[in-house]
């Protein structure tokens, strides 16, 4: 799995980079999505985050995480199939400002919620939602099992 890490706020260590990396790894496989796939992180700010809510969801407040899926053909959108193409699954942007403070606000790990957003955000990018009762509580079990199966259990 290829994984771009872009850190606008320059507080991520190599330790958080690593454990993503594997976390991204191991729930790939976990949800059968092939080696060859790729993806992008941002690590932002909140006014960063804020801005790209703003723009792109028309909520004007920062928030924890944003994905944005290039695999998903939305309405009007021709699907492009090409063999030698890469899977690039989409971007995934996190507040560290967020996250950090939802650690706190949470009792756990910083490493926890790091995990916890990325994942969350993964998911969103394999197309789990979280719109209605039954869709959120099948994503945020599954969420669970995998952070819990990589070692990243609530505690």
């Amino acid at each position: 799995m290829r994984i771009d890490f872009h850190d606008e706020t320059n507080s991520i260590k190599e330790d958080y980079v690593d454990m993503i990396q594997r976390l991204l790894t191991f729930a790939c496989k976990e949800e059968n999505v092939t080696q060859e796939a790729e993806i992008s992180i941002s690590f932002v700010d909140d006014k960063e985050i804020q801005e790209i809510n703003r723009n792109y969801r028309q909520i004007n407040k920062p928030t924890d995480v944003i994905s944005f899926a290039l695999e998903e053909t939305g309405e009007g959108e021709v699907k492009v199939i090409g063999e030698d193409l890469p899977i690039v699954l989409g971007d995934i942007v996190i507040s560290v400002e967020r996250a950090k403070e939802q650690a706190t606000e949470y009792n756990h790990s910083f490493d926890r919620e790091l995990g916890f957003l990325t994942l969350h955000g993964l998911l969103h990018l394999l197309g789990y939602d979280h719109m209605n009762e039954v869709d959120e509580k099948r994503m945020f079990q599954r969420q669970e099992e995998i952070l819990h199966a990589f070692g990243l259990p609530r505690q």
